[in-house]
């Protein structure tokens, strides 16, 4: 399999901002990113979920254009725009057209740079952001994962919601506001990426045009690296016809260089419909509908966790079934057919992810924000592939600790107990 060469230019404009672009001639489409290299976790914890409350206020009118307008205009043109805040970025993107490479960076660029920020908007949508709370807090999944975070990450900003909470949300005033985007909006701090078919200079000099003017400004906004504390939570919810279970341990940061061995640990575990977990919970035992791991990387810590959905009767046995199949990767060398269709699991998935101009923008940013350079997929599959049994295993002394387990279960207890005991691995 011969792989294109990706078509990748970075250029830094004088006041720090970093542009990046790729090339892709055979689509029509262009995506482009506004990136903001801090999120939740950079936060104060007084102040948890600004960052996701501006992501929302930027849409609510500039000093060009009512929401209204804003809306109006991508649609007119066809385009998909967006945004989004995780724990460590916040972006703002949009996919249009080629032809409408102009109109969109137009749109965009005035969203970041010029919002108003009007008192009675921030009003409603502090409404708006409690309603969104709510429903998550109506979603037992996600309810279970938010706990268990909180809990694994304890009094540091990356354990604390993405949305902020009910009193911290509350709270927010016009001045707070304003004074966050001043200080995160800066070219220290932005990642402008663009993908698809596009010319690098041309659009090097639309960033220019919209951009060029922001005062250089560094940014210095990382939080220390949180201490990982793994409790057992049982949290009685009556409501729920589910027990549902989060079991997680700490995990190599983002950047670590056994990271493609924890990314096939990942995939033989829980990683799709032929992992242990799924195969052993649900088909072989039939405990559980819902059954996945999952890999959280950060720049300076990570957590790999298993999530599942069962009755309160097998509870106990799914937590006892997961943390058997943690021992079986610690004590048996894993098969090598096993790992053979991880890899090519691995290797499928990454190639279809990077089929959309969208996707090859994300990538792009979050290769600038962890990476020093640029990987192309043929050094990815390279690194996927040189990973053998033995690294694996090496891997899973290293994570799976009877110790290090954090365990967050939530649901209609009804007197269920949990122990360190029944985490021995």
């Amino acid at each position: 399999m011969v792989e294109e060469k990706r078509n990748i230019h970075r250029e830094v404009l004088p006041n720090g901002l970093i542009v990046l672009t790729e090339e892709m001639q055979h689509i029509r489409s262009v995506s482009i990113g506004i990136w903001i290299k801090t999120g939740s976790r950079d936060e104060d914890l007084q102040w948890n979920g600004i960052s996701h409350f501006i992501e929302h206020m930027v849409f609510k009118g500039t000093k060009h254009r009512s929401a209204e307008e804003i809306a109006r205009q991508v649609d007119s043109i066809g385009g998909n725009m967006d945004a989004f805040t995780a724990k460590e970025c916040v972006c703002f993107n949009v996919k249009v057209l080629d032809d409408h490479l102009p109109i969109a960076m137009d749109v965009l660029s005035d969203l970041v740079l010029n919002p108003v920020f009007d008192g009675a908007d921030i009003t409603r949508e502090r409404g708006v952001i409690l309603e969104e709370i709510k429903m998550d807090e109506d979603s037992p999944d996600y309810l279970v994962h938010e706990i268990f975070t909180q809990n694994f990450w304890k009094d540091h900003p990356l354990g604390k919601p993405i949305l902020g909470t009910k009193e911290t949300v509350k709270k927010f005033e016009q001045p707070v506001v304003l004074d966050f985007y001043g200080q995160r909006f800066a070219p220290g701090n932005l990642i402008i990426c663009a993908a698809g078919n596009l010319k690098h200079a041309q659009f090097v000099e639309l960033v220019n045009k919209h951009f060029a003017q922001m005062p250089p400004k560094k940014n210095g906004f990382h939080s220390p690296q949180p201490k990982i504390v793994p409790r057992i939570i049982m949290r009685n919810k009556k409501a729920l016809e589910q027990v549902q279970i989060c079991v997680g341990v700490p995990s190599h940061p983002i950047a670590h260089g056994k990271r493609y061995a924890s990314y096939i640990l990942n995939t033989l575990l829980g990683g799709g419909m032929s992992s242990r977990l799924f195969q052993n919970i649900r088909e072989r035992q039939g405990l559980a509908y819902a059954i996945y791991s999952d890999l959280n990387p950060y720049r300076d810590t990570g957590c790999l966790s298993v999530y599942a959905g069962t009755s309160r009767e097998s509870a106990g046995k799914v937590v006892q079934s997961i943390v058997s199949e943690f021992r079986k990767l610690k004590t048996e060398t894993v098969p090598p057919e096993e790992l053979r269709r991880a890899k090519d699991q691995l290797k499928g998935s990454l190639m279809l992810s990077l089929e959309s101009s969208t996707a090859r923008m994300s990538n792009l940013a979050r290769q600038e924000m962890y990476f020093d350079r640029f990987y192309t997929l043929d050094e990815l599959i390279e690194k996927i592939e040189g990973v053998t049994a033995e690294e694996l295993k090496e891997l899973a002394e290293q994570f799976f600790h009877t110790d290090s387990i954090a365990v967050t279960v939530l649901g209609n207890l009804n007197g269920l107990k949990l122990t360190r005991e029944q985490l021995a691995c």
